[in-house]
């Protein structure tokens, strides 16, 4: 991956119904799709003396699957007369199994989409209406098989686990069944609870909880072995891929502070050290464009103190690690220096492991790997 190199997100905000555990930014709407399309073009045409060109380009929701063909090719024509695009580009969307038909999908693939990442999340009919999900476990089936007529080859599918009711060995089923499907990517996601989802409220009233530490890490690490067994990598804590260069590109770059611009409501940039975000409702983000300014809730610019924590915090998220070398290079410290004692004791602990230069998590580490920041 070029590590210079930019990638560009495009938030979809528009939702047919809310899945009761998700806190992302969206409405039960799709009314404004028009207005907001002309609006996101203004915003993409603002950028273009900033950023010059792409090689990963992520659609992402929301449900960006509920934009048809021809609206979609509007967006990718407008990205084209104002940046270059690779010719090797990685195109992602994301899209709801509900939505999609065989037709639809290879409509995506003729205007350029080359990666296609369902949200797939169970095959169980009963999970899926726990989590609020608007399809079924054989519509999830359905969408698969279609991508693969359509001549998507680099596939991803999401899947949630941790669920109430929902035992380890249903669980293994569904892993199971998801690698019959041989999908290139699979992420696997611990099912998390916000306060402002419904699904939050339908726990807290039900005096339900989250598996506890012991259930939680034996379903981390029977996931990362059912899926390392079946030759998947495990190259971040949730997301497991068939071979290198099948790993998600896009994504890679939030990891390694790679520059980044994320256009729609709520969407962050990354450029040069500094971050922003935009305004996070649709009808903001328009009055905003129609106004001739740019959407912009904030901006901060971090500190050497702070990418060095979101370095560590990243970085330890993924297996490939830390690069020692570099982290001193950038940053003008030697964190066995610093921090050796500490390190030395993981390492023992099986946490850590240190490998041709660069100090990496186990899988165990990877399982706790939100704490391993506070190194």
């Amino acid at each position: 991956m070029k590590q210079d190199q930019a990638g560009l997100y495009i938030h979809i905000p528009f939702c047919l119904s809310k899945c009761g555990y998700c806190s992302f930014y969206s409405i039960k709407s799709v009314n404004l799709i028009p207005e907001y399309i002309a609006a996101l073009k203004k915003e993409i045409i603002y950028y273009r003396n900033v950023f010059s060109s792409f090689d990963t380009i992520y659609i992402g929701g929301g449900t960006p699957s509920l934009l048809t063909p021809a609206q979609l090719s509007d967006i990718f024509t407008a990205i084209d007369k104002n940046y270059k695009i690779d010719a090797d580009s990685e195109i992602t969307l994301e899209a709801n199994p509900g939505d999609i038909s065989l037709k639809y999908l290879k409509a995506l693939r003729t205007i350029g989409i080359s990666r296609l990442n369902i949200g797939i999340q169970s095959f169980d009919d009963k999970v899926l209406k726990f989590l609020g999900r608007r399809h079924s476990g054989q519509e999830g089936i359905a969408a698969i098989e279609a991508a693969r007529k359509a001549g998507f080859y680099n596939l991803g599918i999401d899947l949630i686990y941790g669920v109430h009711g929902l035992r380890m060995k249903a669980w293994q089923n569904t892993l199971l069944k998801a690698l019959s499907f041989r999908p290139e990517h699979i992420s696997c996601y611990q099912l998390s609870l916000y306060s402002n989802t419904p699904l939050y409220k339908k726990y807290d009233s039900n005096n339900w909880r989250l598996p506890d530490e012991k259930t939680e890490l034996k379903l981390f690490l029977t996931t990362a072995e059912t899926l390392k067994n079946a030759g998947y990598i495990h190259y971040e804590v949730s997301n497991f891929a068939r071979k290198d260069n099948l790993k998600s590109r896009h994504n890679q770059k939030y990891w390694r502070h790679v520059p980044y611009l994320g256009l729609g409501p709520a969407a962050n940039s990354f450029l040069d050290n500094k971050r922003w975000w935009n305004k996070s409702t649709v009808k903001t983000y328009l009055k905003y464009i129609l106004c001739g300014k740019m959407p912009v809730e904030n901006t901060e610019s971090l500190s050497a103190e702070q990418l060095q924590l979101e370095t560590l915090f990243l970085g330890l998220r993924t297996k490939h690690g830390i690069d020692i070398k570099n982290y001193q290079t950038r940053f003008g410290v030697d964190l066995f220096s610093v921090k050796g004692a500490i390190i030395d004791r993981l390492i023992r602990n099986n946490i850590l492991e240190l490998k041709n230069g660069f100090l990496c998590p186990t899988e165990q580490g990877l399982a706790i790997a939100d704490s391993l920041a506070l190194i």
